[in-house]
C-alpha cells in the first residue's frame, strides 16, 4: 500500500510509530526549581552525538520534564531495564503537576553526582545531564509542530558493574526495553554482530549471533 499522511492511511490504527521501531525509551527524571520531582517515560528519544554526547527527548507539549529540565538546566536518562518496564510504564500516568512519578510507581530516587537531579535507584545505566537547548520544530508549512525536544549534553555516566561483562556493557543482561507500535513493547533478548566491511573485501559475512551471557 501507499499513502500520504494527510490524506489519511485507511488502517484501523496509524502504523507510523509501529514502522519507525523499535525506539529506545528516555525515562527522564527531573527536579523542579522547587524541589519538585518528575520521571517519565518517552519513546521519541535517541542520542545524536559522540563528540560531545548529546541526547535529545521530544515531548508533546510542555511537559513537567521540560519545564524543569529549562527550570534547572538538568535531566537524567535512566535505562529502561525488562525488570524495570513496569515501573516505567507507571509513570507515563498523566498525573497533576504536584504527584511524583518516584512514589506512584514506587521507585526510589537516587542521588546523583554532577547534577541535582536523581535517578532511578537500580537503573542498569543511567546518563547525567546538562541542557544545551530546547527546540521548537515546524512541518513543511511552517506550523509548530507541537513537540518540544529537549537536547542535552552527558556529562557523567553510571553503569550498573552487573550488566559488565569482559568490558562491555550486556543489552541481554540489562533487557533495554525499546517502544514498538500501538501498545507494544520489546526487550533485548538477543543479538548479533555484524562487522562494517571494507571497501574492496567483498561481500560482508553473514551475521554471527552474539556470545551468551555468562
Amino acid at each position: 500500500m501507499f499513502y500520504r499522511p494527510s490524506e489519511g492511511h485507511g488502517l484501523p490504527h496509524d502504523p507510523f510509530k509501529a514502522i519507525v521501531a523499535p525506539r529506545p525509551i528516555g525515562w527522564i527524571s527531573t527536579r523542579g526549581a522547587t524541589g519538585m520531582l518528575n520521571v517519565a517515560p518517552y519513546s521519541f528519544f535517541n542520542a545524536l552525538s559522540v563528540e560531545p554526547y548529546l541526547v535529545w527527548f521530544s515531548a508533546d507539549g510542555e511537559k513537567d520534564s521540560v519545564v524543569f529540565a529549562r527550570e534547572t538546566g538538568e535531566f537524567a536518562v535512566n535505562l529502561v531495564g525488562a525488570k524495570l518496564a513496569k515501573q516505567m510504564n507507571a509513570t507515563a500516568v498523566d498525573a497533576p503537576r504536584a504527584t511524583s512519578e518516584f512514589d506512584y510507581a514506587g521507585l526510589v530516587p537516587a542521588a546523583s553526582k554532577l547534577i541535582a537531579a536523581p535517578h532511578v535507584a537500580g537503573a542498569p545505566a543511567v546518563l547525567e545531564c546538562r541542557l544545551t537547548q530546547i527546540l521548537e520544530p515546524t512541518g513543511l508549512d511552517g506550523r509548530w509542530a507541537g513537540v518540544y525536544v529537549v537536547m542535552g549534553e552527558v556529562v557523567g555516566i553510571h553503569i550498573d558493574d552487573a550488566m559488565l561483562d569482559d568490558g562491555l556493557f550486556d543489552h541481554r543482561k540489562a533487557g533495554n526495553v525499546a517502544r514498538l507500535g500501538y501498545m507494544d513493547y520489546a526487550a533485548v533478548s538477543e543479538t548479533f554482530a555484524m562487522r562494517r566491511p571494507r571497501w574492496g573485501e567483498g561481500e560482508s559475512a553473514e551475521p554471527q549471533p552474539s556470545a551468551p551471557p555468562r
